[in-house]
């Protein structure tokens, strides 16, 4: 009886060690892949799917190592491999670089149809709605990447990429594209991106007003903006009341009292204007924006954080008194990220 017993466990001792040791395996190519050695990384994965064949982690990161090496058929087939061999297991990543894969190989519609299979199965995954959002940027399709950016934000509101294209493709509405490109800075303010999203704030703000001469300010609003202020249009995700007072708020720049503030102490006055209309107009507003990013702003300014928030998205800019602030102020920089971190979205 004894002898049958261990006939038994000596089977199932040798499945899981060959589990664990492939597991290593599949760690040292992870590390390898992070070093930009891709091919030594991808021998750690084949030697990981000899200990034991059909091993999904190996799967998904052989996949996406292939994928980081532009060896995007390869790729293609370990994902189809590994949704054949693993359909009822976590394979939500596998669907994600199967309809990566696919659009780097510019099959845009059948990208577009994995990645709509991975959101089916796996409606609570928010980079599947991003990455389908990039393949119809990609696509030409900018209205609709739009919806899944959005989507992705909800899912996760704390995602730099999906804060990221919302600012970048909105630049057209300017409170819009102002306001993900500041929520974006909450969340990054130290990378290259960072610098692009204050660059484009700034710019945005001081769009349409020029000093003309020492007496004169030229105030360029646009008609459109001025005719859905004036009938009280009902629109989704109309801020043209908030973009008329940033106009006119944004003229007081070259206002004698304001000739000597900072350009961060300049951005704390607008923001507090604009921030106090997303109050006033709020009830009267419908759409995404309106309902998700404004109350952030809202509850925000009510909580007195502006000049922190400020500094801390001004920060990529480097500027002598961004620095000093951060230096002489953690308490209100750590104020803000502690509200931040525990803000309850709607």
């Amino acid at each position: 009886m004894k002898k049958i017993l261990l006939l038994a466990f000596f089977p199932i001792l040798n499945f899981s060690q060959d589990k664990n040791a492939a597991k290593l395996k599949v760690n040292e190519g992870i590390v390898l892949h992070d070093e930009g050695k891709f091919n030594e990384a991808l021998n750690k994965y084949e030697e990981a799917l000899k200990l034991d064949k059909n091993n999904l982690f190996a799967f998904s990161e052989k996949a996406m190592t292939l994928e980081a090496s532009k060896k995007y058929d390869e790729a293609i087939e370990i994902c189809k491999l590994a949704i054949t061999t693993h359909n009822k297991e976590d394979i939500k990543t596998i669907y994600l670089t199967y309809g990566n894969s696919l659009d780097h190989s510019k099959r845009p519609q059948e990208a577009l149809k994995i990645f709509d299979e991975g959101i089916k199965k796996y409606p609570e995954f928010y980079q599947l709605y991003f990455n389908k959002g990039i393949t119809l940027v990609n696509d030409k399709q900018i209205e609709k990447s739009l919806e899944l950016f959005e989507k992705s934000l909800k899912l996760n509101p704390n995602h730099p990429g999906s804060l990221n294209a919302l600012g970048a493709l909105n630049r057209d509405k300017r409170i819009i594209s102002i306001l993900a490109s500041l929520r974006y800075l909450s969340v990054d303010n130290k990378t290259s991106r960072a610098k692009g999203n204050l660059d484009s704030v700034i710019n945005l703000m001081g769009q349409g007003v020029s000093q003309t001469d020492e007496k004169n300010i030229t105030l360029a609003i646009d008609s459109k903006t001025l005719e859905d202020v004036s009938k009280n249009k009902k629109i989704t995700n109309n801020f043209s009341t908030v973009d008329m007072v940033l106009s006119m708020t944004a003229a007081l720049d070259f206002d004698e009292k304001n000739k000597n503030k900072t350009q961060c102490e300049k951005a704390i006055d607008k923001f507090d204007s604009i921030f106090a209309v997303l109050k006033e107009d709020q009830k009267k507003q419908k759409g995404f924006y309106w309902e998700f990013l404004a109350p952030y702003f809202i509850e925000m300014k009510e909580q007195k954080l502006v000049e922190p928030f400020t500094y801390i998205a001004f920060l990529p800019s480097q500027a002598d008194d961004v620095k000093k602030y951060h230096e002489n102020n953690n308490k209100e920089i750590q104020r803000f990220y502690e509200w931040n971190k525990n803000y309850v979205w709607k």
